[in-house]
């Protein structure tokens, strides 16, 4: 008997691609050493951490789901 079903790992699959995607998106090029305003960029700021949590969230969901 697996403590997880089906439905549990897809969820969690779903949610680990979203944290990656989000970290991805938040991380820029290293580069240059002088200060680049892209940091301060709406997908680095807003959209890149909004995926993020939405990951985490939907971890928490994928592991406590059950079936009825």
């Amino acid at each position: 008997n697996s403590t997880f079903s089906k439905t549990n790992y897809i969820i969690i699959g779903i949610a680990i691609f979203c944290i990656v995607l989000g970290f991805v998106l938040m991380h820029g090029s290293t580069t240059t050493l002088e200060f680049n305003p892209e940091v301060f960029s709406f997908q680095r700021v807003t959209l890149a951490p909004t995926i993020a949590l939405g990951g985490f969230i939907l971890m928490i969901f994928g592991i406590l789901y059950k079936k009825r």
